[in-house]
């Protein structure tokens, strides 16, 4: 009996071809990392860009909050006084709540009397949809300012004062018992119905 013999066909790899596919592979390797970096260049690149849109748009904010301001400020007493309040023509601008040194809330103007207390939110566009509900949030920032500020008893009343006013957000602030100021020309004006009550909190 004859041993049985297995013949390959395959032809051996020579140590040359081992080190030319190890080779290639290395270099192929080298262009996959440098298409990972260049993808994570990239990446940090456009998150930068990101952040950067975001403290810009932050920015605009912060200056249609400040213009709002200063439309609203300076006959603001005047206003409330035609409805019988009593307020000084003095008033406080950002008016920060805070609790073992952190904020609570913030208060873009306050009104004050013997009396009363009323805090405005101003908004260059006063919104009151599901997802940014200006009138909540006030509803809210009164709430914490109550609960830490001392009043002496005084009624606390709110208002919010916007340049724009979306569908159906004038509609809320007044259902929420807020007074309504807005802007017509370079000033804002009351804008309530005969009868309206101001809530008090």
């Amino acid at each position: 009996m004859h041993p049985q013999t297995i013949e390959n066909d395959q032809p051996r790899l020579s140590f040359e071809k081992v080190w030319a596919m190890f080779q290639e592979t290395d270099k192929k390797f080298q262009e996959t990392d440098k298409k990972i970096q260049e993808t994570n260049q990239l990446i940090n690149k456009n998150a930068q860009e990101i952040n950067d849109l975001g403290r810009q748009m932050g920015g605009l904010h912060n200056s249609f909050g400040e213009m709002a301001e200063h439309l609203v400020a300076p006959g603001i007493a005047r206003r409330f006084n035609e409805l019988g309040y009593h307020f000084t023509i003095e008033i406080t601008k950002r008016f920060i709540i805070k609790d073992q040194g952190k904020t609570k809330a913030e208060i873009d103007i306050l009104l004050e009397n013997g009396d009363c207390i009323i805090a405005v939110e101003v908004k260059a566009r006063v919104q009151a949809d599901k997802e940014n509900n200006d009138i909540n949030h006030h509803i809210h920032r009164l709430a914490i300012l109550r609960k830490y500020w001392p009043m002496e008893q005084r009624k606390l009343l709110g208002a919010i004062a916007g340049a724009i006013f979306e569908p159906g957000a004038k509609e809320a602030a007044l259902q929420a018992g807020f007074f309504i100021l807005e802007q017509s020309g370079d000033t804002m004006q009351m804008n309530i119905p005969e009868g309206f009550v101001p809530k008090e909190w």
